[in-house]
């Protein structure tokens, strides 16, 4: 049984949440010294990309209206297939320019559909 499109919006949100939490008071030094952090970072990374391949399944029109939709996937596969190549201060540099715009971004979308209900 296929999920809710806003089930995939809701688990963007709450990773791109987690990941702002985690890092709130965190400097860049700290995050790429830390193996801990980086980790949980990339998993919650890897959560956003997946919810976001599914939205682009279920409901294409509101993936497309996603900044970088692509983008999100892509990085993602880089987390999971190229682990290697990770560059921590890029992740970090999306952790703080990206994903707060994101978040953003779902939390409209997922406002919108609600109000079209």
């Amino acid at each position: 049984m296929q999920r809710d499109d806003r089930a995939y919006l809701w688990d963007i949100i709450d990773a791109c949440s987690a990941i702002e939490s985690v890092l709130a008071d965190v400097e860049p030094d700290a995050y790429v010294a830390s193996r801990f952090l980086r980790s949980a970072v990339e998993r919650e990374f890897i959560t956003i990309g997946e919810a976001a391949a599914a939205l682009s399944r279920a409901a294409p029109t509101l993936f497309s209206r996603l900044t970088d939709g692509r983008r999100i996937v892509d990085f993602r596969n880089q987390l999971t297939h190229e682990y290697r190549h990770i560059d921590d201060q890029v992740v970090w540099l999306v952790t703080r320019n990206e994903v707060p715009v994101l978040r953003q971004e779902c939390e409209a979308l997922l406002a919108e559909v609600r109000d079209a209900d």
